[in-house]
């Protein structure tokens, strides 16, 4: 049986360019608030917009869909990443000050359960462990609603001024 599947976003340079002037936490805020388009890829891979903002933590939901599956039947790794590594990236995001923006330089996930549409709705907590001038180690859970964890990732990011 065939499956399709259709996506829509926006032009994501219009938020890139508001970005400029605003902090990470307005930025963050305003796309959680629909008032700022969110990145394609959380169309892409269907990751809800931000569901809890705070300084230094950003908590997004994610339901395991079968478009997200592997050839073996769960959810790829690469797609487990994508979601721990935008929560963890956004939790940096929250402490930046307008002008700054960060990159990933190191990724590294654990793959602790097996991920499927059984699975149910996901939620990846991203943390700053530390931020310091030039670089920020993050790190994100993705949990179940009885805080079973399913994966864990940890990274280095570069804090740029722009």
């Amino acid at each position: 049986m065939e499956r399709t599947r259709t996506i829509q976003w926006e032009d994501p340079l219009i938020g890139a360019q508001k970005a400029a002037g605003m902090s990470g936490m307005e930025y963050l805020q305003a796309i959680s608030d629909g008032e700022i388009p969110p990145p394609p890829l959380l169309h892409t891979l269907d990751v809800k917009r931000p569901a809890t903002i705070e300084k230094g933590t950003v908590t997004f939901s994610f339901v395991p869909q079968e478009f997200h599956y592997n050839p073996i039947g769960s959810v790829h790794g690469g797609v487990i990443s994508a979601v721990l590594d935008s929560a963890m990236g956004c939790s940096l995001h929250t402490l930046l000050q307008a002008g700054t923006g960060y990159t990933t330089l190191e990724l590294k996930v654990n793959f602790i359960k097996g991920i499927t549409i059984k699975t149910g709705e996901l939620r990846a907590v991203g943390k700053v462990i530390h931020a310091g001038g030039r670089t920020a180690l993050v790190e994100a859970q993705l949990l179940d609603a009885n805080n079973v964890l399913y994966a864990h990732g940890v990274s280095t990011c570069l804090i740029l001024k722009y």
